[in-house]
């Protein structure tokens, strides 16, 4: 529960700080002569503060689901034993629901405060580089909408992890963590049927968001919802596609038994796999989209401009697109800590597994390599996947919010964009998740190379 208290607490900070940097800018903004009357900009700094916030609970939604998902397999024995001296599978649920309510809470809790006075400590300094007195004030009662939106939303996320509750049997009671095989994810007619009607729909008002973006640049709200369904969507069809992508990844790393048995796990328990790949996907994406976005709208006003960019709007776009992937990227340290978690818990989980590998003549440092692989594979799939998708999505909000404004020294609409790749923003986006490897799969090779074969099988 560690984890998820953590992810509560940087999601409801992130907002925090989304809607003080986006205040902040609207300040200064409205303090410079040249742009301040430009009601276009006032439109499109709000309706950011309101979209980035929303993304920062989602990411945190989506982590939070698929940590309780899995907590919930680990305890399958225990829920079984439950059901077996008479507790409903409703009232099990509701437990893990509470439990998700007070973590939310507690976790937007610490976040509010220490995001309130992280900004209040940085409004001054920003005051001291930009070279202006902003007289901004931090505090309010709008820093309330993320903590609370965090809170509530890690409790649904609890709820949605948890459904599984509701298909435990008492007979169960006898076994360990179980995980839905491949067989199993495919027969969901049902939940795959709702997965790819959300893409559907998602693409659609993606498109959507284009077309009214060349009339107002509220077609960036259109396109929102377009990218959050269709990620949705993504998220639910998870379990079908991730683990083919995830195989293929696995072939490019030898033959060897463990590198074999990593590749081959990821079609085994395909739920599991493609939990520990969305949240890195979702965070690679969004650092890509935010990093495209802007690139292209430099690229942009370069072309309207014959080549040459003016130096004070070349300034302001810099310093926005700075503040936004910084803020941005604190998503990926959420995306980060799930994996973390998710590893971590599937160890322990598996040491039974794990307990027999070792008794069948597998070294504690082929183990290692083991968990380190299936690390490895987690993360260059959901990179590859996550700056295609990001590229994509990067080019559809700078469409969507671009085409309707006049772009200076021309002024011409509609604006056309051509979506322009920031490669060495690309290339740290690469650089963290080399290290993110590294970093999340430090715990769970420890905890591997500790299992006893007897004391595993044992369990």
């Amino acid at each position: 529960m560690g984890a998820t208290v953590l992810v509560s607490a940087i999601s409801a900070a992130f907002g925090v700080a989304l809607l003080t940097a986006t205040g902040y800018i609207a300040t200064l903004l409205r303090a410079d002569p040249y742009y301040g009357d430009s009601e276009t900009l006032t439109v499109v700094i709000g309706i950011l503060s309101v979209l980035l916030v929303a993304v920062a609970v989602y990411v945190g939604a989506i982590v939070t689901a698929n940590t309780f998902a899995t907590i919930v397999a680990g305890r399958t024995r225990h829920i079984a034993l439950m059901r077996l001296i008479g507790a409903s599978a409703r009232s099990q649920r509701a437990e893990v629901a509470r439990q998700g309510l007070v973590v939310g809470a507690l976790g937007a809790f610490t976040g509010l405060v220490a995001g309130t006075l992280l900004c209040i400590a940085a409004v001054p300094l920003l005051d001291r580089v930009v070279g202006v007195n902003t007289h901004y004030v931090v505090a309010g009662p709008a820093l309330l909408l993320p903590a609370t939106a965090v809170a509530l939303t890690t409790w649904v996320a609890a709820w949605a992890g948890s459904r599984r509750v509701l298909s435990v049997t008492p007979l169960q009671a006898i076994g360990g963590a179980v995980e839905s095989s491949r067989e199993e994810v495919a027969d969901r007619p049902g939940r795959n049927g709702v997965s790819f009607a959300l893409l559907g729909v998602g693409v659609l008002l993606l498109a959507g968001g284009v077309v009214v973006g060349f009339i107002t640049p509220l077609g960036v709200v259109v396109a929102f919802f377009g990218g959050l369904l269709s990620f949705t969507g993504l998220t639910l069809a998870a379990p079908l596609v991730m683990p083919r992508l995830l195989k293929l990844t696995g072939r490019a790393f030898g033959g060897s038994a463990p590198a074999r048995l990593a590749a081959e796990n990821a079609l085994r328990y395909p739920e599991r796999s493609s939990r520990m790949a969305i949240g890195v996907v979702m965070g690679v994406a969004l650092v890509t989209m935010f990093a495209v976005a802007a690139e292209s709208t430099k690229a942009l006003v370069t072309a309207s401009g014959g080549g040459e960019i003016d130096d004070t709007f070349a300034g302001m776009m810099d310093s926005f697109a700075a503040v936004m992937m910084a803020l941005v990227a604190v998503s990926a340290v959420i995306a980060a800590v799930g994996l973390v978690n998710l590893l971590t818990i599937g160890v322990v989980q598996r040491r039974r597994e794990l307990g027999l590998l070792r008794a069948l003549g597998l070294t504690g440092s082929q183990v290692r390599r083991l968990v380190l692989l299936e690390a490895t594979h987690v993360t260059v799939t959901a990179l590859v996947f996550g700056l295609v998708l990001g590229v994509g999505y990067g080019w559809v909000g700078a469409q969507s919010l671009l085409g309707a404004v006049q772009i200076p020294p021309a002024w011409l609409t509609p604006t056309f964009v051509v979506p322009a790749v920031p490669w060495p923003a690309v290339l740290v986006v690469i650089a963290a998740t080399a290290v993110l490897t590294l970093v999340a799969a430090v715990v769970p090779t420890r905890l591997a190379t500790r299992v006893v074969p007897v004391a595993a099988l044992a369990e």
